[in-house]
């Protein structure tokens, strides 16, 4: 073949034009197309070798062998019954008012935020884009496989999410959660004031004095009742809602659609006591990526 073709540069050259050999060549390939057999033996997914596919895989990967196999993301989801509560406080922040009841459905939580080696195993499926890396962020840092992802924004915490077969956590079910299932109380362990017996947060220093993020699930005092960890402190969690004052917002345990920014929970290593209260609310541009941002994930119960 490339005999054929240097002949055919030099009939370029000499004559100026191609002569038949463009249509033979052209026709071999047609031919070749048409007889091709595509190869998806005991294949499930991936390139049939005659310029198709074998198949798409549905909430998992194609492997090396092209069979779709199923994503071990290692996430343990919790329980978490549904009830009626009432949302906000009248102690904390502005936006925390007014106090109003909602009602919330059964639905599943992760007992943990997303570490780094969770939102991995999503990059290398070719399903999540890789977070930013730098000042305090944990992406590509050694030792931190295990300690919460961050700087991450709101759609790359969706598109993790959804990749693990569930969703962001609407802002009342993160509440509701995050207060033992709707119970009246200041934090997830109780109501004994904020320390880093409890969460990694700014006590004694940031990251109670490492500066940094703590493995998730560091500071098991401060699990709610029902065993999710890190529901304050550790990283501000992304959820599903956009941001508004909640004289506005569903009082049926759904996310708030309309808005401009999205709305963050539970306070950061980089936080003092009263930015970790259940009832405290943030919000960010959902482009945001910062180290004290990362997310879990939640999931209808069936």
């Amino acid at each position: 073949m490339m005999v054929r073709h240097g002949v055919l540069l030099w009939m370029v050259l000499v004559f100026g034009c191609l002569p038949q050999f463009k249509e033979e060549i052209e026709e071999e390939k047609d031919a070749q197309i048409e007889s091709c057999v595509p190869d998806c033996n005991d294949k499930e997914c991936g390139d049939d070798k005659c310029g198709g596919v074998c198949g798409y895989c549905s909430a998992s990967f194609c492997n090396t062998t092209q069979r779709c196999e199923s994503v071990n993301y290692n996430i343990e989801f919790v329980l978490i019954e549904g009830g009626a509560f009432m949302m906000g406080s009248e102690d904390g922040y502005s936006g925390e008012l007014p106090v109003h009841q909602v009602n919330v459905p059964d639905f599943e939580m992760s007992k943990t935020e997303v570490t780094v080696a969770q939102y991995r195993a999503c990059v290398d499926a070719g399903e999540c884009s890789t977070p930013d890396t730098g000042y305090d962020c944990n992406w590509n840092v050694s030792g931190r496989e295990n300690h919460p992802i961050n700087c991450v924004d709101w759609n790359q915490a969706k598109a993790f999410s959804t990749w693990a077969g569930g969703r962001l956590p609407t802002e009342a079910e993160w509440e509701y959660a995050a207060r033992s299932e709707g119970q009246a109380q200041t934090y997830p362990w109780g109501n004994a004031q904020a320390t880093c017996d409890y969460a990694v947060m700014d006590d004694g220093g940031y990251g109670c004095g490492r500066d940094r993020t703590w493995p998730v699930c560091s500071k098991t005092r401060g699990n709610t009742e029902q065993g999710l960890c890190d529901m304050a402190g550790n990283v501000w969690e992304w959820v599903a809602d956009y941001y508004a004052d909640y004289n506005s917002t569903p009082c049926d345990g759904t996310e708030q659609m309309s808005g401009s920014e999205r709305v963050n929970r539970g306070g950061s290593w980089y936080n003092y006591a009263s930015y970790l209260l259940a009832t405290n609310r943030s919000r960010n541009d959902p482009g945001v990526r910062n180290y004290y941002l990362g997310f879990r994930v939640a999931r209808s119960h069936p």
